[in-house]
């Protein structure tokens, strides 16, 4: 089920760049992208957790499902600009990405081992 997780985390990542150049060239992220990277990112978020803190696993699963948690609170922070009609801040986009790489990392990290 990890596996499924990292590679969902992977797929959003993909829109999450598409998502992140537009903002860093002062476009508005088109609401089909940021759909499609918050429904694959929540997906695979309830999985890590759902692994980690039912199954059997490596505390760095649980580690990498907290960070996960702070970086899908930061997208809610970011989605409400979106909403709002307001320019993304930069930082809080770069915040976002750094979390989930560095969650989405322990993830892998755990399936290597």
């Amino acid at each position: 089920m990890l596996t499924i997780a990292v590679v969902l985390f992977l797929l959003a990542a993909v829109a999450g760049i598409v998502m992140a150049t537009g903002i860093f060239r002062s476009a508005t992220p088109r609401p089909p992208v940021a759909t499609v990277h918050g429904l694959l990112a929540a997906s695979a978020l309830l999985i890590a957790v759902f692994v980690a803190f039912t199954q059997p696993s490596p505390p760095i699963v649980a580690y990498g499902a907290v960070i996960l948690i702070l970086a899908a609170l930061g997208g809610f922070f970011l989605l409400s600009f979106h909403v709002r009609g307001k320019a993304h801040p930069r930082a809080v986009v770069v915040l976002h990405a750094l979390l989930a790489v560095t969650g989405v990392a322990c993830l892998a990290v755990s399936l290597l081992h």
